[in-house]
């Protein structure tokens, strides 16, 4: 079965691949460097799907918007659950910094040929 590749498929993949990059990240704070098996067998299954799904992605999609996207919502998602989940610091300028990058992931969207 070969899936048509549309730029809404292709958007669709880029959430998922960024989503699951937060995971992969989460899972590898929570794996205390890889000294526990289970978080680090989660962080690597976590990342070889966000890297498959980018790269599926990326069939449409010009590499200087995806992975850049990808990064963002990485990050931005990263620093939310770091915040909730292990009590990082959440600042005022580091809240407007993080703005700053959802920016950035809205206009490459927005300015995307696809």
């Amino acid at each position: 079965m070969t899936l048509t590749m549309t730029p809404g498929l292709a958007w669709t993949l880029l959430l998922l691949a960024g989503l699951l990059e937060v995971v992969w990240v989460m899972t590898m704070k929570a794996s205390a460097g890889f000294t526990r098996p289970g978080w680090a067998v989660a962080t690597m299954v976590a990342a070889g799907l966000s890297f498959w799904l980018l790269g599926l992605a990326m069939k449409l999609l010009p590499a200087g918007t995806a992975y850049p996207v990808w990064v963002g919502i990485g990050a931005v998602g990263a620093f939310i659950f770091g915040i909730v989940f292990f009590s990082e610091p959440a600042g005022l300028a580091r809240i407007a910094c993080v703005g700053l990058i959802v920016l950035g992931i809205v206009g490459l969207k927005l300015l995307s040929p696809h």
